[in-house]
Order: structure tokens, then C-alpha cells, then sequence
């Protein structure tokens, strides 16, 4: 094991980008987030406050996206609608530094996806699609685009995203793998549909379970003997050199002429898989462009994916996420942080690792509380809390600010013991007293990507929203709080007399 993260660490020492092309269907993903506090009364369905949307690049275009965060130089090929969220979806690639030169105006609308999420949880996603192949006219553009661009630049791996969307062609697939092959370049491709003939020619291929399974028209088990068995007959069939099935809470296979290997999972709480198999792909196109073998490739991937299923929504693993994860240590900034009390920090400590988080793409979250007697409720909820993110810090009451709120006999246990408890927790990342009697002033400070609550609270009676970038209401433990633990103690112990006589 040492030895295979020492090779795939070498991997991020080459200095010189890796240029890759990125041809499929481009979409615009838009994100409703809101909180859920009724049932409508025109149907049982519930009724989403919407308070923020956001647009992310969706379907080859966030493969580019991830392509870029690994380092890499990313020329982007597909088609848009002559229309707003068209206009929207170039912008945001050029924004991004990814080369649009070889996408086109299609007849047809830009696609889109929307989801609605209350709360924690997506509700709905509603789509707007025309999935007509696009016209022989447009698929030559891009035809003529990669030509042009294999002709005045050194490429080092094509990607096909094929959503079915109409994009990705019979004949514009074969024609790019033809342009290909003779060049020694490498081609992948993340397939859909039953059509698997089109792929003729393609080095590698990252199919899920279910993918491989419409190539063949059938339902397969996630079992290693079958999928062994149509994987190695997908090889053979459609002529391509190498097969990486993702399988969920199974990892991955890869059937190829190195012969068969079964990756594990990397352990981690699944969140969100959307977006997860744009970041296989690129993860391996960008491994295989840098010199990597197929499975230390299919390793990488493996370990990004296991990485960006727990975040929110689609999400490009940065390249120095994954070196992180490869040496099995925090960031830098919290290299330096040794013992559980240097997870104890001022406002202005908090103010910089805050920063430096978010340097390196981590997403903070925020929550708070006076946490006097921590118990199990306290527990699963900063637990939950945490996998919101990356990085979770606590504002913590103080004493004065404790007994403002909760009355001149609290706290039971002093603010240095209760930032200590919480700081020895493994998913706490820092703890920050405050003396206010809410920590709006704090949240102001820090800015973190998640504020969030327990509850009954509604998001807009949350103190602080307005400087978080979302604000997420999540439930306590039914029967768990300092509360019942005082009258528990109380009606066993009785007096400090009693106590004393049974002590």
C-alpha cells in the first residue's frame, strides 16, 4: 500500500498540465434550496420555501470542470441552445478558463436540470431535454473542431460523456475514436444508453452496474461473478480495450488485458451521488494522461468518488484534496494543530483556519450552542452536522453567555471543560466561545458554507443566516437533553444531602 500511494503521488509531482478534450452533453443544473414547513392543500405533497438557487455546469460540462480542478487544460466540445440558459452555460465554462471553441448552436433548447431540496433532502428534479440526435451538420463542427485541435496541439487523452442526450452520435462517436487511435491517444468514454457498438475502438470505458447491464438489454446483480462475466463479453463484443464498472458500496472492477481487479469502497457516508461518475471519469482520464497504469487509475477514481458522494450537489475534488487524502492528513493548516486543546481557538485563530479552509475548496460548517452535559443527542447531531461539509466548527456559549440564556445556575459544567469535551470529538474541527447571547457576530466573521440549527427552529428565526452560504435546519434526538438529565438526576439524588449519604 505504501508503495502504490507513493506512485500515485507522483503522479501530482509533474508540473506540466495534462491537456484533455472533453466532447458530450453539456447541461445547466440549477439548485432550489429552501425549507419545508407545510403540506400543500391542493395535493399531500409538501411546500418547499424557496431561499436561494444556485446554477452549477452539469454533465460533460462539470466533467471539464473536474478536469480543471486536477490541473488540467480542458477544451470543451458539445452543444447549447441559441438561448438564455445557452448564454448562461458558456459564460460559466469561460469563467471557469475552460477553452468553448469547439461548442456549438444547436436547434434544439439548452439542456437543464432542477432540483428542489428542503431542508437536507432533494424532493423533485424536473427536466427540460430534447434528446433528438443533433443534425449531421453540428456533429461535423465538432468533428472538424478535434481535428483541427489534434493538428496544432499536443493532446494527451479524449473523453466522450455521453449522457444520451443526442450529442454523442453513432457516427460522431466512431469518427472521434477514428481521429484518435492512430495518434496513440487515449480515448474514454462514460456511456449510456444500449447502443455500445458506437464505443468500438475506445481504450477505456466506465460503465455503472445498471449501464452494463442496458448494453445488454437485461437487469444485472451487483455479484463479482456476473458482472465479471458481462463485463469480460462487453470487452470482446464491442471491441473496446478496457472496462471499469463502478458498483456503488461494492467500489469498482476493472476488466482489461492486465486481466481482473475488485477495488473496495473507500468508507465514507453517501450524501449525494450526483455528479459521481463525472468525477470517475475524469479523475481516470486525467490518471491515464499523467502516466498512470489503468488500475492505479481506477485507484484515484475510486478514492475522488468516494470523496465527492459525501458532499452536496455536484462537486469537483480539487487536486490538492486528493493529495491530502493520499498522505492521510489534515491540510496544512491543521498540521500544526496537535493536541485536542489547540482545536480551542480566539475568534481571530478561528477567523484565519477558517480561511484556510476555504483556500483549499473545504466547506465549513458552522453550528452552535451551549452543549452543557453533552450527551448522545448532542453527539448524532454534530455528527449529521458535520457530514454537511468538510470541516465543522462549534461556537460555543460561555459561561456569562450561559447563564444570561438558561438562568444564574447554569452551566453545570464550565466553558474551558465543555470547549475541551467537544474538541476531543474526532469530526470537530475547532471550537469558539463567545460571550453574546447569540452568535451572529461570530457568523459575520467566519462565513461559513453551512450554518446550521437544531429543532424547531424555522430558517428565518436563525440568528447569523444572512452571512452563511446555506442555513440547514436538522432534528434532535427524541428524549435526549441537559434538561431531562438535571430532573433525572434530581429525582434519583433528591438533595445535595441525599447525595451525600449515598456517595
Amino acid at each position: 500500500m505504501v508503495d502504490e500511494k507513493a506512485k500515485l503521488l507522483r503522479l501530482f509531482s509533474e508540473s506540466t498540465p495534462r491537456t484533455i478534450a472533453v466532447i458530450g452533453d453539456v447541461m445547466l443544473d440549477r439548485y432550489f434550496f429552501g425549507d419545508v414547513r407545510r403540506i400543500s392543500p391542493e395535493a399531500p405533497v409538501p411546500v418547499v420555501n424557496v431561499e436561494r438557487m444556485e446554477e452549477t455546469l452539469g454533465g460533460a460540462a462539470n466533467v471539464a470542470l473536474n478536469l480543471l480542478k486536477l490541473g488540467s487544460v480542458v477544451w470543451m466540445a458539445g452543444a447549447v441552445g441559441d438561448d438564455a440558459d445557452g448564454a448562461k452555460l458558456l459564460a460559466a465554462l469561460q469563467s471557469a478558463d475552460i477553452d468553448i471553441t469547439g461548442m456549438v448552436k444547436s436547434k434544439k433548447p439548452t439542456i437543464t436540470k432542477a432540483r428542489v431540496v428542503g431542508g437536507a433532502q432533494q424532493m423533485v428534479r424536473l427536466d427540460f431535454e430534447q434528446t433528438t440526435p443533433i443534425e449531421s451538420g453540428e456533429a461535423q463542427v465538432i468533428l472538424d473542431w478535434l481535428a483541427g485541435l489534434l493538428c496544432r496541439q499536443s493532446i494527451d487523452a479524449v473523453l466522450i460523456s455521453d449522457y444520451a442526450k443526442g450529442t454523442c452520435t453513432p457516427e460522431l462517436c466512431q469518427s472521434l475514436i477514428a481521429l484518435c487511435r492512430p495518434k496513440g491517444i487515449p480515448v474514454l468514454v462514460d456511456p449510456k444508453g444500449h447502443d455500445w457498438h458506437k464505443y468500438r475502438g475506445a481504450d477505456y470505458v466506465t460503465p455503472n452496474v445498471k449501464e452494463l447491464g442496458d448494453a445488454y438489454g437485461i437487469a444485472l446483480p451487483n455479484r463479482d461473478d456476473c458482472l465479471v462475466q458481462y463485463g469480460a463479453g462487453a470487452v470482446r463484443e464491442f471491441g473496446v480495450d478496457n472496462l471499469l464498472i463502478t458498483r456503488s458500496e461494492k467500489g469498482m472492477t476493472i476488466i482489461g488485458p492486465e486481466g481482473v481487479h475488485h477495488i473496495p469502497t473507500q468508507a465514507r457516508e453517501v450524501y449525494d451521488v450526483s455528479g459521481a461518475g463525472d468525477t470517475v471519469i475524469a479523475t481516470t482520464a486525467w490518471a491515464i494522461a499523467s502516466g498512470a497504469s489503468f488500475p492505479e487509475a481506477a485507484t484515484l477514481a475510486n478514492m475522488a468518488a468516494g470523496m465527492v458522494i459525501a458532499k452536496r450537489g455536484t462537486y469537483a475534488i480539487s487536486r490538492q484534496e486528493l493529495v491530502d487524502r493520499l498522505l492521510n492528513e489534515e491540510t496544512a493548516a491543521e498540521a500544526a494543530a496537535g493536541s485536542v486543546g489547540d482545536k480551542v481557538l480566539t475568534r481571530e485563530e478561528a477567523e484565519r483556519r477558517v480561511q484556510q479552509w476555504k483556500a483549499a475548496q473545504l466547506r465549513v460548517v458552522f453550528t452552535n450552542g451551549c452543549f452543557d452535559i453533552v450527551h448522545r443527542g448532542h453527539i448524532a447531531y454534530l455528527e449529521k452536522a458535520r457530514r454537511l461539509g468538510d470541516r465543522l466548527i462549534i461556537g460555543l456559549n460561555s459561561d456569562r453567555s450561559v447563564s444570561r440564556i438558561k438562568g444564574d445556575k447554569r452551566p453545570l459544567i464550565a466553558e474551558g471543560d465543555r470547549a475541551w469535551l467537544l474538541a476531543a470529538l474526532q469530526f470537530v474541527d475547532a471550537v469558539v466561545l463567545f460571550d453574546e447571547d447569540t452568535p451572529q457576530e461570530l457568523i459575520k466573521r467566519l462565513r461559513p458554507d453551512f450554518l446550521v440549527k437544531g429543532g424547531d427552529y424555522s430558517v428565518e428565526t436563525v440568528s447569523g443566516r444572512e452571512y452563511a452560504g446555506e442555513t440547514v435546519i436538522l432534528p434532535y434526538e427524541d428524549g435526549c437533553s441537559t434538561t431531562n438529565i438535571i430532573k433525572k438526576i434530581l429525582e434519583v439524588y433528591g438533595t445535595h444531602e441525599r447525595y451525600k449519604a449515598e456517595a
